[in-house]
């Protein structure tokens, strides 16, 4: 049986009218988007999600939002950003109550726990979440490193069933967690909008959750690798790293992502919340022109 998160699993952006107001029509036209591009999942409030920026009152109308449109067809993982065990419970909670398939969850991060604080951090959560858990590595955003050893142990805890990956250099790292558990009981998926996962997939890796502005053209590129035809999957994803690399610059990276969903007709504005920052003209003119290089300027 596959894990319960594998394969393509975008992280769902979160679209706002130009007054800042959460755009829920625009939330169900790009989640349907996914859908028909051949998703084996999606998630919510997660980094792509500009999820540092909701309120409780939001995910809850997110969550309910994205549920109805997938109507249990794939897999729904919610992102845990809490900054301490309770308050991680408490997020924990609200999205498995909400419907939420499975939960990807970030180590708390303000003040930086010891391996033995993550194993206590997660084997908690984990039991009182109920459902599948999903470890976040993302020192990057967190400041919390997390060696291959330490993810190895806390895949051992009940309930925690996989790990994203997003530790540059992350192929390396997705080979050592596989090689330190030396079983299929454990999942490891690739982040970093996907930047790696060709190299990710040849080392164990079983998933990629990218933002959600191209599924469809990924999609096929993936089918490519798992069928054998690396070769015409190295070129199709050739194609597209200029967009995937443009969709990684800090402080812009959820603009990009918006406005090539506005460019896509997915959703209706490309407003972002701060500390997020808008696209100047000339990363318009750039986006343009890589959307230009792959048809999706009309």
């Amino acid at each position: 049986m596959p894990h319960t998160v594998h394969g393509l699993v975008p992280i769902l952006a979160t679209p706002f009218g130009p007054d800042g107001v959460l755009d829920l029509p625009s939330l169900r036209r790009l989640t349907e988007f996914q859908l028909s591009s051949g998703v084996t999942g999606v998630a919510v409030f997660g980094m792509a999600s500009e999820g540092f920026a909701l309120t409780t009152d939001e995910r809850t109308r997110i969550l309910a939002t994205v549920t109805d449109v997938v109507a249990g067809t794939v897999p729904v993982v919610a992102g845990v950003n809490g900054t301490s065990t309770v308050t991680a419970i408490e997020q924990a909670d609200a999205a498995v109550a909400g419907g939420a398939t499975a939960l990807m969850v970030l180590p708390p991060f303000m003040v930086k726990p010891t391996p033995d604080q993550l194993l206590a951090f997660y084997g908690e959560v984990s039991a009182a979440a109920g459902v599948d858990v999903m470890v976040q590595d993302a020192p990057g955003a967190t400041g919390v490193a997390m060696p291959p050893a330490l993810i190895a142990e806390l895949g051992k805890l009940d309930g925690v069933t996989s790990v994203k990956v997003e530790s540059p250099p992350t192929a390396p790292k997705v080979a050592a967690v596989v090689a330190a558990r030396a079983d299929d009981a454990f999942a490891v998926l690739g982040g970093q909008n996907a930047q790696f996962c060709l190299e990710e997939y040849a080392r164990g890796a079983i998933g990629t959750m990218p933002a959600c502005e191209f599924p469809d053209l990924l999609a096929p590129v993936l089918a490519d690798w798992e069928a054998g035809r690396h070769a015409e999957a190295r070129a199709a994803f050739t194609r597209l790293l200029p967009l995937i690399l443009f969709g990684l610059q800090q402080g812009i990276a959820w603009a990009v992502h918006k406005e090539v969903l506005v460019r896509r007709g997915l959703i209706a504005d490309a407003t972002v919340r701060s500390p997020a920052r808008p696209l100047d003209t000339a990363g318009r003119e750039s986006l343009n022109t890589i959307l230009t290089d792959l048809g999706l300027a009309g």
